[in-house]
């Protein structure tokens, strides 16, 4: 199945929260286990997690915590996610690695994502953005080298902003 979200690519908490958005009506591509498989393969978990109920409810979890998080609302609930599993460090070949240990598969996707915004947070926690546009509902992580950019996509929320703005002289 073809992933239908309008934007992708983001580092994978935003991603996460990306899977709710608005195309005439609210989406959720989280609303059944065959989202769920879109999303696991989107973010290469497919190989390392099940596309089952548990699976999406601890995913649903997550959602929920990082979008808290992320609203300065609530840190538990972040925390809650991250008590499922740590980073187990190892030395291989390649050099030093950090490698996640989470000892259900179910909740591998879930920590992922959370740990992912713990590493947002401590780099860029300024550059996690949400759309200006009002009726957007999608995030974003600003690599503009300004740090001025305000909608998730030029070409969509942007172009909408100036089509508005030019009707809106012309009435």
């Amino acid at each position: 199945m073809r992933d239908p979200r309008p934007h992708v690519g983001e580092p994978l908490a935003l991603d996460l929260l990306n899977t709710c958005w608005m195309d005439d009506g609210p989406r959720d591509l989280l609303a059944d286990v065959d989202g769920l498989r879109i999303w696991l393969t989107s973010a290469g978990l497919i190989d390392r997690a099940p596309a089952d109920e548990r699976t999406l409810e601890a995913l649903l979890a997550a959602r929920s915590a990082i979008l808290a998080a992320i609203r300065h609302d609530d840190a538990d609930a972040l925390n809650e996610i991250l008590d499922h599993g740590r980073i187990r460090r190892r030395l291989t070949a390649d050099g030093p690695v950090d490698l996640p240990d989470v000892a259900d598969s179910a909740w591998l996707p879930a920590w992922v994502a959370a740990d992912n915004l713990l590493h947002l947070l401590a780099t860029a926690p300024d550059r996690i953005r949400q759309c200006a546009h009002p009726d957007c509902v999608l995030f974003f992580l600003d690599t503009s080298k300004n740090g001025a950019r305000r909608w998730h996509s030029m070409a969509i929320c942007g172009n909408r902003a100036k089509a508005a703005r030019h009707y809106a002289k012309r009435s």
